[in-house]
């Protein structure tokens, strides 16, 4: 990845669990394999490094979201697209790590749905324009992603993105380029509706999450 774009790292989850599922890759293939092997290895481990729950501003709003066809960019392990699985959405995952995307279905297997996820090098991504009525982008930074995710609403779609904003600098050595900022989203979005807005900090971390609505036509 370019200082342009940043998986950001949550807290290690220490849940453990030998899981055994059916692997399934849909799509293309498209990877860089210094990141893609980097991401591998982070995720050959037992635990699920950012746990099996989903961040839960997404969690406490799924139901404002209008069910159809989901894409979750930088799925990784899986926890937010398929959270929205078991809630009846039809997901999609994006990552560049395989192993990442193992994960998901093993996680997904367990809650007794289905995914489909395809092999990305986001920052080579082209998303189809008027396709999605969800799209997710959690912890992930790649600004120029904001304006195809516009493009890729359907009318009446809703985009939920959550990352780390500029005051998370006062608690953790981090990258300016790969923080939100100040209020950074309500401007991406600022034509669209905003259905919910939060801008977080409990003095140990900070971050800013959407969601926003594409005009209806």
């Amino acid at each position: 990845m370019t200082p342009s774009s940043h998986r950001i790292q949550t807290p290690l989850c220490l849940s453990l669990g030998l899981l055994i599922s059916v692997f399934f890759i849909a799509g293309p293939v498209w990877a860089k394999p210094k990141d893609q092997d980097r991401w591998n290895k982070k995720y050959e481990v037992d635990v699920f490094l950012f746990g099996k729950e989903p961040v839960p501003f997404l969690k406490k709003n799924a139901g404002l979201l209008p069910k159809g066809k989901t894409l979750d960019i930088a799925m990784g392990e899986g926890r937010n697209g398929v959270f929205l699985a078991t809630q009846g959405f039809d997901v999609t995952g994006w990552d560049i790590s395989t192993v990442g995307l193992q994960k998901a279905h093993r996680l997904a297997q367990e809650h007794n749905v289905s995914i489909e996820t395809q092999v990305v090098d986001l920052e080579k991504a082209e998303l189809p324009k008027n396709t999605y009525d969800v799209i997710l982008m959690m912890y992930y930074m790649q600004r120029d992603l904001f304006p195809q995710i516009r493009d890729a609403l359907k009318p009446g779609g809703m985009a939920v993105i959550e990352t780390y904003n500029v005051d998370y600098l006062k608690y953790r050595d981090f990258r300016r380029e790969w923080t939100l900022d100040t209020n950074e989203l309500l401007d991406v979005f600022k034509d669209f509706k905003i259905i919910r807005y939060q801008a977080y900090d409990d003095g140990e971390e900070a971050y800013s999450s959407i969601i926003a609505q594409k005009p209806a036509e």
